[in-house]
């Protein structure tokens, strides 16, 4: 576990247990048994895990919206668990669920919240910032998923908070609006603040995320960067060459696999875009470009990738539904 510099969250064996699971013998059912982690300030730290695996627990603890059993938990230096107004209100927690009123339209909603704040983000420059003037004069309930995702995230930063709880925060959003959440994201990681998330989209943990942890049946299972953690290699891939991915956009029908030697898989998904996977090294790329050279062909895309995160986690995870 890394040694801690300027946390704005630190837990320590956390415990959780739930139940009992029926009337006759009491029995609890422990659904967080040791997780530990670290969040600073000035990073966002990723909690992924597969459905069940204690992530979401984890954090209604961090939040003190659950009693835990067992363990310790500092945010911002105190204990959730006992928290008064003063740490609340430096907190911003963005659920899942919105825990939005659907009967309130998203001005008067965002003024209220402003109102219980001593120095509230300017609302018409957070309203601008989001899109939600695009759709303030609709009550919650009619809103895209999207745009309840959107309101969201401004209700949890109406308050300038310290620390931001972020679940599932793309979760809804079209392109538009995922680039513009992500974009708010680095920002106000890049002003210092410390946020925590959880998702299941393990491309918006490789893109956003500084510091990754992965608890698999409530423990901690895996940590690092989220380079560190792309190094990670199955225990019978160890001493395999290191596969990569090439995937480009060209004429339909080109036989690339008479130009890659044995080993080296090609695949065309559709007319015209091709995956070549295997381990490519600069001679199989040279050789595929003097091919296109000598054909004439000028890709009209490329990306050249190694593992994904989403690799890794299933490696660590597996594959099995939970």
């Amino acid at each position: 576990m890394r040694s801690p510099k300027s946390p704005v969250l630190s837990i320590n064996g956390l415990i959780k247990d739930v139940g009992p699971l029926s009337s006759l013998d009491g029995k609890m059912l422990r659904v967080v048994s040791g997780v530990s982690l670290i969040a600073e300030r000035g990073e966002v730290t990723a909690l992924l895990g597969a459905n069940g695996a204690g992530k979401t627990t984890t954090l209604e603890c961090a939040q003190g919206l659950q009693k835990r059993n067992g363990g310790s938990i500092s945010l911002l230096g105190e204990d959730p668990a006992e928290a008064g107004a003063g740490l609340r209100a430096r907190v911003g927690v963005m659920l899942q669920d919105g825990g939005l009123p659907p009967s309130a339209r998203p001005l008067p909603l965002l003024r209220h919240i402003a109102g219980l704040y001593a120095n509230p983000w300017p609302l018409e420059d957070l309203v601008g910032r989001l899109g939600i003037d695009t759709f303030s004069r609709t009550s919650v309930r009619r809103l895209s998923g999207g745009q309840k995702q959107r309101l969201a995230l401004a209700a949890a930063l109406i308050g300038r908070p310290e620390v931001l709880f972020l679940d599932e925060p793309s979760a809804g959003l079209d392109p538009q609006s995922r680039q513009l959440v992500f974009d708010l994201i680095t920002e106000l990681r890049d002003s210092g603040m410390g946020i925590i998330l959880t998702t299941h989209l393990m491309d918006d943990a490789q893109r956003l995320a500084d510091y990754v942890y992965i608890i698999d049946a409530g423990r901690n299972v895996a940590e690092g960067t989220v380079q560190e953690l792309l190094q990670h290699r199955p225990v019978e891939d160890q001493d395999a060459e290191h596969v990569r991915t090439l995937v480009f956009e060209a004429p339909a029908g080109l036989d690339v696999a008479a130009v890659l030697p044995a080993g080296v898989e090609v695949s065309e998904a559709r007319a015209g875009s091709y995956t070549v996977t295997g381990a490519l090294t600069p001679h199989h790329l040279a050789a595929l470009a003097q091919w296109w050279e000598a054909k004439g062909i000028m890709p009209a895309s490329m990306s050249l990738q190694a593992r994904s995160l989403e690799d890794v986690f299933l490696d660590i995870s597996g594959k099995d539904i939970r």
